[in-house]
């Protein structure tokens, strides 16, 4: 079976996707299936690429179709895009495409060869169907719809949801196919042997003996930043030596949670470190009391497998759809609403600080690694992605 994985970059700055095709791509070709992943090239393709190979285990097993730099035209019609992913279908008797995303012309595209070479495609919306980001440019998005997205949608053979609430939002709105549930995951591999204790903290001395709250992610309005921001400020009144690290690439909300924090006269208690990757990431989460992700919308967070794989308690919004977290006793889940954000910010200081009151939490952090061992590895995960797509396979030349 050739398995093609359609996404508009693999930067990983462009969010969680691009990490998550290139590991599931690595995992079924560890199977022995030929991948293939079709990608627009992009300013950091060389380097992203290359920490790709360094970093996931067999990558260097998938075959990439990389796509130039798109121009004006190509971003709007994204003809290049029909033509690589035929030329990938062209010379297989067996094969299934697998489309990352909804609004970019390169995956509508990916459809269309798809259909054009009657080769079933899967739809992995990656949380974008959800009500809140519908909501966002929601004119676009219906005009998108009518544009033909909509038909992109309701023609492919199945969708792909991280979880059952994105399955209850993807049926809210039409679309009756067959619809897969397959969680993101992360490579043991990759994580382990974990950094030594300490080494994060040693290289931002001002941490040195003090406990800290990591936040990892695009810093997006939609990562819920502002409520983090309003929410330290409850907790720094109480805890005198806490601070706050924030990781991640600017994603256009980084200037406004600045000013928050200045004007929470906190600047000396934040640390804005950038993007952190590897094990300089794995670090930060092994040296943090608590990690913390107050979204407003997510579709299966890899931050947060990752830092349950790390053995760290995890402060999550409703939002983040993670209700494993409790279940397993690895950490809380705080029902937040801009609606009232005094109580959704209290609520979060709250759960917070009783994760740091009860350090060192041994408890919860073995049972976020033992959640993510038994339920979020990636070998397992391409396991089941290779079950769904026989049963595709086996539908469409049911037709």
């Amino acid at each position: 079976m050739r398995i093609v994985h359609v996404i508009g970059s693999l930067d990983p700055a462009s969010g969680g996707p691009p990490m998550v095709v290139g590991r599931l791509a690595a995992a079924q070709a560890q199977l022995g299936y030929d991948v293939r992943i079709i990608a627009y090239d992009c300013p950091q393709q060389e380097q992203a690429i290359a920490t790709c190979r360094d970093t996931i285990p067999d990558f260097d097993q998938v075959t990439l179709g990389n796509i130039p730099l798109p121009d004006r035209r190509e971003t709007y019609c994204g003809k290049q895009a029909y033509a690589m992913t035929h030329k990938h279908l062209s010379d297989s008797e067996v094969s299934v495409v697998h489309v990352h995303g909804v609004w970019e012309p390169i995956l509508r595209q990916a459809a269309l060869a798809a259909v054009s070479m009657n080769v079933p495609y899967i739809i992995a919306p990656h949380g974008m169907l959800h009500p809140w980001s519908l909501s966002q440019s929601k004119w676009k998005k219906k005009l998108a719809l009518l544009m033909g997205y909509r038909k992109m949608l309701t023609g492919a053979t199945a969708i792909h949801a991280l979880n059952s609430d994105e399955a209850t939002h993807i049926r809210a709105l039409g679309l009756h196919q067959t619809c897969h549930t397959l969680p993101n995951g992360v490579f043991l591999k990759e994580i382990e042997p974990l950094p030594a204790p300490g080494s994060f903290v040693r290289q931002l001395p001002e941490l040195s003996g003090k406990p800290y709250i990591l936040f990892l992610s695009r810093l997006h309005y939609k990562k819920g930043l502002d409520r983090l921001a309003d929410t330290f400020a409850i907790l720094a009144e109480k805890i005198e030596h806490l601070h706050l690290v924030v990781a991640g690439p600017d994603g256009g909300d980084e200037l406004r949670f600045r000013e928050k924090i200045k004007a929470h006269h906190l600047d000396a208690r934040v640390h804005l470190v950038g993007p952190l990757w590897d094990k300089s990431k794995y670090a930060a989460m092994l040296d943090a009391a608590c990690f913390c992700l107050p979204s407003r919308q997510e579709g299966f967070s890899v931050a947060i497998t990752e830092a349950l794989a790390v053995g760290v308690p995890v402060v999550i919004s409703e939002a983040c759809c993670f209700g494993e977290v409790v279940e397993a006793g690895a950490g809380y889940v705080v029902p937040m609403d801009d609606s009232d954000p005094q109580q959704s910010n209290q609520g979060l200081a709250d759960a917070l600080q009783h994760v740091l009151d009860t350090q060192p939490n041994t408890q919860m952090r073995n049972a976020g690694r033992e959640l993510v061992r038994m339920r979020y590895t990636w070998p397992a995960i391409a396991r089941q992605s290779i079950r769904y797509y026989q049963q595709m396979i086996g539908a469409a030349h049911a037709r």
